[in-house]
């Protein structure tokens, strides 16, 4: 009861404090400095045996205000949140090592470095080579060393919850300051065109991958986290509060990932428990559904049906759109043919978007990290792909406790493929699924020994 008090309790505060973030500016940049103490506090003075689950909390918090400081200004720099993720990673190291068998996460680190030295030869003239570099690489090197610490790293079912819950939060504060950024959506809504308004005044992609991001973590809750109606009202509650936000975007990207993420999810976790609570989450599935039903049908209605019409691929007149993927298609296939035309050092790091401002004029950033990776890192891309893609499936047939591990994994490859890797969420999301989850067991009680006359 007591830890419900304190769900409760913290979410109500983020609520707060996102609203007091709206009606005044500069505190974000105060909450960002003051969330960076508190958890650097934290993991310092945290026992030897806290250690890992701290920095884990640490950098989860980062990864779930991210969006919000690039919002509001919050953050000391746009990239601040993936260089947070990197330094209490390292700090993690330092007191904990690393795995032996995390070595091909280094060996991935250094497969980025030769794509720099070719960029120092095929960026234009005029482009920031600092600033470029660091915008396509923050997120790959982040991975990379959340990757290497998380890597066969003990933690508890209910300590990796925990994580997750610090994820939220602040996701929880963003909620809020959207809703009162844009409080009537109909207002706003009039095509089906991604709304950055809908949005809190930030891009809709990023806004709506780390709030679908919140959508997973609360359906989770719901199933794993609810002991009682009282808490299972207020989590269906709170995810169809996040569920809204996300779906008026009209960013598809985030509420699919979370929907793949959780059908993942469902299909593990069915497999993991036993005949009756089986039952109960069939029953659970139920009211979750009609919980979906709800907030979509609400969401098209304040979208004056925009939002039915995004889903179908139709504009506002309901005529079919020729390119689903609303012009990645294209980007996809440039990216390719970048590959080709240097399929073995690459084009370099940035390369690609120092391309297209050179043919067009517009700043076009890549949507798809696959491609991206491809073709700006040539060979040492393809090895980069496969490291990422079948180290975690061979952890995962000798280790097979992470009821989270193909919902992470797939919550990690669909963010990468609609959103490349802008935000921190996609490096830590991959990284938790590398995790070796261990399950309470329930105390025996010996019997008593019969001591024979």
């Amino acid at each position: 009861m007591k830890t419900d008090i304190t769900y409760i309790s913290a979410v109500i505060l983020h609520a707060t404090l996102g609203m007091l973030i709206f009606f005044n500016k500069p505190l974000a940049k105060v909450y960002f400095i003051g969330a960076f103490f508190y958890f650097l506090i934290r993991v310092i003075i945290a026992a030897d045996s806290q250690k890992t689950i701290e920095v884990l909390k640490a950098c989860g918090y980062f990864v779930g205000i991210e969006v919000l400081m690039r919002t509001t200004g919050g953050a000391i720099s746009y990239e601040a949140s993936k260089y947070l993720v990197i330094l209490f990673m390292i700090i993690g190291m330092f007191y904990k090592g690393i795995s032996g068998h995390a070595y091909p996460y280094f060996f991935y680190i250094m497969c980025l470095v030769p794509s720099i030295f070719i960029a120092s030869t095929t960026l234009s003239f005029d482009a920031n080579f600092r600033k470029n570099i660091a915008f396509v690489l923050a997120g790959p090197i982040c991975l990379g060393f959340v990757a290497m610490f998380c890597y066969d790293r003990k933690v508890k079912l209910k300590e990796l919850q925990a994580v997750l819950l610090y994820i939220l939060l602040p996701l929880i504060a963003h909620a809020s300051y959207n809703f009162f950024y844009t409080p009537d959506v109909k207002e706003i809504i009039s095509s089906t065109a991604s709304n950055t308004d809908a949005a809190g005044g930030f891009g809709a992609n990023q806004v709506s991958t780390v709030l679908g991001l919140g959508m997973f973590i609360l359906a989770i809750r719901f199933f794993m986290k609810s002991p009682n109606l009282g808490l299972k009202l207020f989590n269906i509650s709170l995810f169809i509060i996040m569920s809204f936000r996300a779906l008026v975007t009209l960013s598809r990207g985030g509420v699919i990932g979370a929907t793949i993420a959780l059908i993942a999810f469902f299909v593990l976790y069915y497999g993991y428990i036993n005949r009756r609570k089986r039952n109960e989450l069939i029953v659970m599935v139920g009211i979750f559904s009609i919980g979906v039903i709800v907030v979509f049908l609400y969401s098209s209605i304040q979208t004056n049906g925009m939002l039915d019409k995004r889903y179908a691929n139709e504009d506002a007149l309901g005529r079919e759109k020729e390119d689903v993927s609303t012009g990645r298609k294209g980007l996809f296939i440039e990216e390719i043919e970048g590959f080709l035309a240097s399929p073995f050092v690459g084009i370099g790091s940035s390369r690609v978007k120092d391309q297209r401002i050179e043919n067009t004029g517009e700043i076009v950033i890549s949507h798809n990290e696959v491609s991206r990776t491809l073709a700006e890192h040539g060979i040492f891309g393809v090895i980069i792909l496969l490291i990422l893609i079948f180290k975690p499936l061979a952890y995962r047939s000798q280790n097979k406790g992470n009821v989270f591990f193909y919902a992470f994994l797939c919550l990690w490859f669909a963010t990468i493929n609609h959103s490349g890797m802008r935000i921190a969420m996609p490096a830590f999301i991959y990284g938790l699924a590398l995790l070796n989850v261990t399950h309470e067991k329930k105390r025996l009680i010996p019997r008593k020994q019969l001591i024979e006359p």
